[in-house]
């Protein structure tokens, strides 16, 4: 209809909708794949009408799916009882929520907990505590290749991605990016002068590359060795995605000094925490030196206790692992994958062509919700309550919508 706009409903289209996005939101999205406008479990609607199966979850956000009744009730409830009061307070919530963590993680006594609201803010808070282990000869902070860790400037400084960096430098300084899984390259990189080495286990934007075992021990062996802070980035791949709380405790023996949380923390609702383990590592930043107004507000860790309670009380980490299995295992089988990758519920698979992008559109035609994170790599981080019979819908219908993306892209570059 003319202007978007249904003339016997007066029901806005997703065409009417983006027309208004370009005309009121700031361009660094691009435009939007879809105008979402209600979610339920698994599966998401459009404006126009149209479902989809949600395989990206938010990007690793919505480990619960859409509108989970606990949560959702757990949130009014909070929020109609006490909303935010500033940290000049507390609550029972929040400290509820640091307690649940570490138990969780098998934090030492005097590790801590500092909530934030997003995951970068969590860097930031991990990249202050990087500087407050700096001494005279130790300013070091290394990082790697192919990371993210976010886009605000602390966070930034850590991200390898020239696209991200390279509008906005001078960044902060002190960063060094090691090639990613080099051992002798971080044999060689590390000494008395590194405050601290930064991590993802699995590298979710470079396509889920996991780190091996063996760089992950020799990562804690070696900061522990020279004095160094080991800062594990788990925002994407914490709580319960991989089918353990955190990835890093699929390999025994490393426990870091500081570890970041957000995405799935909070289900849906923006929460981020950095957990620091041990009373030294948990005492380097003292009172006035960080702060939030927002972070740990009653309702987000609220958010944050009905998630973990939900995953906790459901079995989750056995169904994640054990669908994750099923879906890596399936789609190596598919004709055009080339390599499967990642753990539990965050997968990586590249293609035999640079059609991912055209692979994403192909499956939103076909009610899938995908994500390349590069010119031959897909991702997949669904709700972890998805079924295995939602995943073998979509695997049934991946070698059509290979087919098409194939056909498209080799169309589009004719």
């Amino acid at each position: 209809m003319p202007g978007g706009v249904d003339a016997l409903t007066g029901v806005a289209s997703g065409a009417d909708w983006l027309a208004r996005y370009d005309g009121a939101l700031m361009g660094v999205f691009g435009t939007p794949q879809r105008v979402l406008v209600r979610g339920s479990g698994c599966t998401v609607e459009d404006a126009d009408g149209n479902q989809y199966l949600d395989l990206l979850g938010g990007i690793a956000v919505n480990a619960l799916g859409h509108a989970h009744p606990f949560v959702t009730s757990v949130i009014a409830s909070q929020l109609a009882t006490l909303g935010h009061i500033s940290n000049f307070f507390t609550s029972p919530t929040q400290v509820a929520l640091a307690e649940k963590l570490l138990e969780l993680s098998g934090a030492p006594a005097g590790s801590r907990v500092f909530f934030s609201n997003s995951g970068a803010e969590a860097l930031e808070a991990a990249v202050k505590l990087a500087r407050r282990n700096s001494t005279p000869g130790r300013s070091r902070i290394l990082a790697l290749d192919g990371a993210f860790h976010g886009r605000t400037m602390g966070a930034l400084a850590l991200t390898s991605k020239k696209a991200y960096r390279e509008p906005f430098e001078p960044l902060p300084g002190g960063v060094e990016h090691l090639p990613f899984g080099d051992l002798d390259a971080l044999h060689a990189a590390m000494d008395g002068s590194v405050a601290a080495l930064v991590v993802e286990p699995i590298q979710g934007e470079a396509g889920v590359r996991p780190l091996s075992p063996e760089y992950l021990r020799a990562a804690r062996d070696l900061t522990r060795e020279h004095g160094a802070l080991l800062i594990l980035d788990e925002v994407q791949t914490g709580v319960a995605r991989t089918g353990r709380w955190f990835a890093h405790q699929w390999v025994d023996g490393v426990v870091p000094d500081a570890m970041t949380l957000a995405k799935g923390l909070g289900g849906g609702f923006p929460v981020g925490a950095l957990i620091t383990f041990g009373e030294d590592t948990s005492t380097l930043i003292t009172a006035g030196q960080h702060g939030t107004t927002f972070g740990g507000n009653p309702v987000a860790a609220a958010a944050g206790l009905a998630t973990l309670h939900t995953l906790e009380s459901s079995g989750a980490l056995q169904h994640v692992a054990g669908l994750g299995a099923y879906l890596r295992e399936h789609l190596t089988a598919v004709q055009g994958v080339t390599a499967v990758r990642g753990s539990g519920l965050l997968i990586g698979f590249d293609l035999d062509g640079a059609y991912a992008p055209a692979a994403v559109q192909a499956a939103l035609s076909a009610g899938f919700i995908i994500n390349a994170t590069g010119p031959g790599t897909i991702r997949l981080a669904p709700p972890l309550i998805l079924t295995q019979e939602q995943a073998a819908t979509f695997l049934d219908a991946l070698p059509a919508i290979l087919t098409t993306a194939r056909t498209s892209a080799t169309e589009a570059t004719a």
